[in-house]
């Protein structure tokens, strides 16, 4: 879920003992370094045919950033075809920013066409546990459903697009569309943490990579105390534990095989086949934690992105 970046990168605190203070300054610091012009020989350039812009909306009882990606192709607002929607996620937990994520999302943007709206959600603190920002992620799409016009999109057309953290929450925010009558086309998740219960490290996986360079225990556990203070239930934002995952768009789960949380996807996948949800597993070989985030470092990045688009183009399209 901190898939760090090796660009004008800060130290990192000892994550076991780390104050409030170091917290947020390590975030500040790392989220500077994901969004600067060096980190894209990593992070990997945007594609061309892509507009990005930020853009703020309206949620109840607060404002949000969005990173909006549209075709350029689509010409102006007055004159746009309503496109399908995908509601991205970025991974982090209790850090991350939509930009690191301009490579995929631009190119999806781009490719399918969509409009793809990135989420920069509240990030995990002390005083800011998961449900909000799996609240960040529902109300955004809900509002940019119900003001579809305003966004030229088609809101028949609609799909989730979460990675590490983010897909935790878009994981979540199918399930609340589901409830809420509001039909989604395609989910993605890539490498998802879905489980920030106690069981979260009682997977196999947790053990066999235990000490990778991409995502380490001690950040998973930070992530666990913080995504629910004592008191609260971890189960309720821990979409592997949910009652009833039938009825949930076709499921496409990209898992890296040397991740600690591989088994979260794994898993995750069998409960929605097992309730009679379309899901694939898609498995990466030899790769680790974020890959996607960082196809300048991991090969493997090309395929999946392909992959990913291929889904939502099935989907989105049809």
């Amino acid at each position: 879920m901190n898939e760090a970046i090796a660009v004008n990168r800060p130290p990192e605190p000892d994550w076991l003992s780390v104050t409030d203070e170091e917290l947020f300054a390590y975030r500040e610091a790392e989220n500077r370094a994901r969004a600067s012009v060096e980190a894209r020989a990593l992070l990997g350039e945007p594609d061309p045919g892509a507009l990005i812009a930020w853009q703020e909306i309206a949620l109840p009882g607060r404002d949000l950033p969005v990173r909006v990606h549209r075709p350029a192709s689509s010409g102006n607002a007055a004159d746009r075809t309503a496109l399908p929607l995908v509601l991205h996620v970025h991974g982090g937990g209790f850090v991350g920013t939509a930009v690191q994520c301009d490579w995929v999302t631009s190119h999806v943007a781009a490719q399918l066409p969509a409009v793809v709206v990135s989420v920069e959600h509240r990030l995990l603190a002390p005083d800011t546990p998961m449900s909000a920002a799996v609240d960040d992620g529902w109300d955004t799409l809900r509002h940019i459903v119900e003001h579809a016009t305003e966004w030229g999109i088609d809101p028949a057309r609609t799909a989730v697009f979460g990675e590490s953290g983010g897909g935790l929450i878009c994981a979540m925010a199918a399930i609340r569309a589901r409830e809420a009558g509001l039909g989604l086309r395609a989910q993605v998740l890539v490498n998802p943490a879905v489980d920030v219960t106690e069981t979260m490290l009682d997977y196999h996986s947790a053990t066999e990579y235990a000490k990778t360079p991409t995502l380490s225990l001690p950040v998973l556990q930070l992530v666990r105390r913080l995504a629910a203070p004592s008191g609260a239930d971890a189960r309720a934002v821990s979409p592997v534990y949910a009652d009833n995952l039938g009825g949930l768009p076709p499921t496409l789960v990209v898992v890296p095989t040397d991740d600690p949380i591989a088994d979260h996807g794994r898993r995750y996948a069998e409960r929605l086949q097992a309730a009679g949800t379309s899901a694939r597993l898609s498995e990466y070989p030899a790769t680790g934690h974020g890959f996607l985030s960082v196809p300048g470092l991991a090969a493997q990045a090309e395929p999946a992105r392909a992959e990913i688009t291929e889904h939502l183009r099935a989907a989105l399209t049809s």
